[in-house]
């Protein structure tokens, strides 16, 4: 009953991109499960329901590249994680005016 499929979508990611059935019951096929992906909506979810409260269509691809970051360095120290960021900024520039006129 383990129905594991490799998706034309992972041919967009690096790791490839594999499914489970839920109709089966089934939540976790060896290395393969949905905790991950719950882990990271659960961090977004309390950032909009605990920080931000509300979040516009305009914006929400900014919302969720803030939460991927937080995400991607959730296992480093404060240190490393402002090193990156430091690095991350540079060369880059984003106006308020810019923001407001998206």
């Amino acid at each position: 009953m383990n129905v594991v499929a490799t998706t034309e979508l992972g041919k967009s990611f690096e790791g490839g991109h594999k499914t489970v059935n839920h109709s089966y019951g089934e939540y976790a096929y060896h290395d393969i499960t949905t905790n991950t992906v719950e882990s990271y909506f659960a961090l977004l979810k309390r950032g909009v329901q605990g920080v931000f409260h509300h979040i516009s269509k305009k914006h929400l691809h900014r919302y969720c590249d803030e939460f991927a970051c937080r995400w991607n360095n959730r296992k480093v120290t404060d240190g490393e994680r402002a090193v990156n960021a430091i690095k991350g900024i540079e060369g880059k520039s984003l106006p308020y005016k810019k923001i407001i006129a998206i």
